[in-house]
């Protein structure tokens, strides 16, 4: 028999008496609050450079798997340069301009999106998502150095952060401490809330960088690194022989983004197939520390964010992702989870967004499922449909999903991962198929023609009185345009700068051809409408939807619930249309103009949202 000592025996006893904690209810749908934002994707590092002292140097953006040396001469690249002009230090290197790109930076950070949230505010937004901020030394940060800090160069102080992150046992979160960065993002999560705006961060647990303090244990130790079952080993090093056998998966092939391992998996696994298993248990724990430092920093849950934006999510097993929406709601039963579920084959097939959005594991995903079939109606493509297809195509994608998931999607256009969308609007290909100048050098990428401008208005009346909630790409709100990934990170083109003009020729070869560039405050103008109307208009948010004419270019329907009905009218088409309205009298909700006539007569290209009287 084994006996107890007193002090345990004790310890038992004051379990036994403590009160059980209740258990927190896991909610199985969106939060409500999703239903009524309109997003704002923010890539800060070409967002706004607020502070120009802690912009990026050699030391903060090295990276072992960069296939360029960054040039003794490198520096950050002035904000209003052409996009397409080649830097001193880039024409040294001997690589082409999209090489050249990636060592390329303007300096943007948290300082210059605290200085634009008044900005922000003033257009209407009410929900930010932050492409990546962890610490990693490229411009978009997916390959993290650090998961749990705010990259060093969007903070105030580089050196001073480098040197606590250096102070921590990474691998211990009792050791974390905040640094400069942490803190200013915090005090942008608390100014984002005065203003009544949401936050979700942008992660990916799928790969870390070269980079990643684990990672670079691994290396070190191979074998016997602590560290050695996180990562998708498939060789260690034999330090008997000259050749060095250490190998690895990375994502997609990528040696510079080594995986983290799935475990418990069953069967071969195929991007754009969901599959079960989990991760492993060593970089689970982290990343799930990560996730709470951040939803409840300090344990305060009003100081945190509201939710993540998960990266290549069909990459990670589901298991995985049934525990971590646990987690996180048991933090913050209100969080936002939206996942990134897009190409099951591509450029033709999505991916089904059902095995996520039912409950279990996202509260939606990033609906680009609704864009592609509007812009094949909206544009003028190869790829042409009417109204009713539009209709089909819409009822099949809502169809799969039960209300509260409909109700709940992020409805993404442009992304950091896209062709901006006057420029998807100005080229008539599929959608995101020879999108950029390395894969067709005819792409148009320059300022689009005047009747591009006129479909893609019309086709933001048709997002903003959709279902769902609409989103920004950063900068789209001010007339920007380029091609598909890196075209679409541009510097924004706010309107205190002037821009040196753009050469419209970009890359091809031959005499340079210009265009100015720069704020466009009609199309801004024309955004902060669509956002007030949104925001001021219940029915847009949680009224049902009724198409009561999809006829070739013609595209009618309404939003309504109890108090509101709201007409929107859509001629898509290149002559005009006489539409029947409704018996009622009505106001237009972007004129104020009252119509109370049995008809009304639409321009080509031209559409009207009519409020019922």
């Amino acid at each position: 028999m084994r006996y107890i000592s007193f002090l345990v025996l004790l310890a038992l006893i004051s379990c036994q008496n403590k009160p059980k904690q209740e258990a927190i209810e896991i909610p199985s749908t969106p939060p409500e609050w999703a239903k009524s934002v309109i997003w704002y994707q923010i890539f800060v590092e070409r967002f706004n450079n607020g502070d120009p002292t802690n912009d990026p140097t050699p030391e903060t953006i090295y990276d072992k798997s960069n296939f360029i040396e960054t040039p003794s001469d490198w520096s950050v690249t002035p904000w209003t340069t052409d996009w397409f002009a080649k830097e001193d230090w880039a024409q040294e290197t001997n690589q082409n301009f999209y090489s050249n790109l990636q060592l390329r930076r303007y300096g943007g950070d948290l300082q210059g999106v605290l200085d634009k949230l008044d900005y922000l505010q003033d257009l209407g937004i009410t929900a930010l998502y932050f492409n990546p901020l962890n610490d990693a030394p490229s411009l978009h940060k997916y390959d993290a150095r650090n998961y749990h800090h705010i990259d060093v160069t969007f903070g105030p102080d580089p050196e001073g952060d480098m040197a606590i992150i250096t102070s921590e046992d990474p691998g211990d979160p009792s050791t974390w401490k905040w640094t400069a960065a942490d803190k200013m993002f915090l005090k942008v999560v608390d100014e984002a809330h005065k203003r009544g705006m949401r936050v979700v961060l942008d992660y990916s647990w799928n790969h870390t960088g070269v980079e990643f303090w684990a990672w670079k244990d691994l290396l070190k130790n191979q074998e016997q690194s602590k560290y050695k079952d996180w990562y998708a080993v498939e060789s260690f090093d034999d330090p008997n022989t000259e050749e060095d056998e250490f190998s690895y998966s990375g994502w997609l092939g990528l040696n510079s983004l080594p995986e983290l391992k799935k475990v418990n998996t069953h069967g071969a696994h195929k991007a754009g197939i969901p599959f079960e298993g989990d991760l492993n248990p060593g970089a689970k724990q982290h990343v799930f520390d990560v996730s709470e430092r951040w939803l409840a920093p300090n344990g305060d849950v009003s100081k945190g964010i509201d939710g993540y934006r998960l990266d290549v999510a069909d990459h990670v097993p589901l298991g995985f992702w049934r525990d971590y929406r646990t987690h996180v709601k048991s933090i913050n039963p209100e969080a936002y989870l939206v996942g990134e579920i897009w190409w099951k084959v591509w450029p033709d097939e999505f991916m089904d967004p059902v095995p996520y959005t039912s409950g279990d594991i996202f509260d939606a995903v990033m609906f680009y499922h609704v864009y592609r079939p509007a812009r094949y109606f909206f544009a003028d493509t190869d790829y042409e449909i009417d109204a009713a297809n539009l209709v089909d195509s819409l009822n099949l994608q809502w169809n799969r999903l039960e209300e509260p998931f409909r109700y709940g999607m992020m409805n993404v256009n442009a992304t950091h991962d896209t062709p901006r969308l006057l420029s998807s609007f100005n080229n008539r290909d599929k959608y995101k198929y020879k999108a950029n100048l390395n894969d067709d050098p005819n792409y148009k990428a320059g300022k689009p023609e005047a009747e591009t401008y006129e479909r893609v208005k019309l086709y933001l009346m048709h997002q903003f009185t959709n279902i769902g909630a609409p989103q920004i790409w950063n900068g789209d709100e001010m007339g920007m345009w380029g091609a598909d990934d890196p075209d679409c990170r541009k510097p924004l083109w706010w309107p205190e700068f002037t821009f040196d003009p753009e050469n419209q020729n970009n890359i091809k070869e031959g005499k340079p051809k210009y265009t100015n560039v720069g704020f466009n405050a009609e199309w801004h103008n024309y955004y902060k409408q669509l956002c007030a109307l949104r925001n001021g208009n219940s029915a847009l948010i949680d009224g049902d939807i009724n198409f009561i004419k999809a006829e070739g270019k013609l595209l009618a329907y309404t939003r309504s619930n109890a108090s509101q009905t709201i007409l929107t009218v859509m001629n898509a088409g290149t002559s005009s249309e006489v539409f029947q309205l409704p018996k009622g009298t009505y106001t237009d909700a972007l004129t104020q103009e009252i119509i109370s006539a049995s008809t009304i007569e639409l321009g080509a290209l031209k559409g009207r949202v009519l409020i019922l009287n």
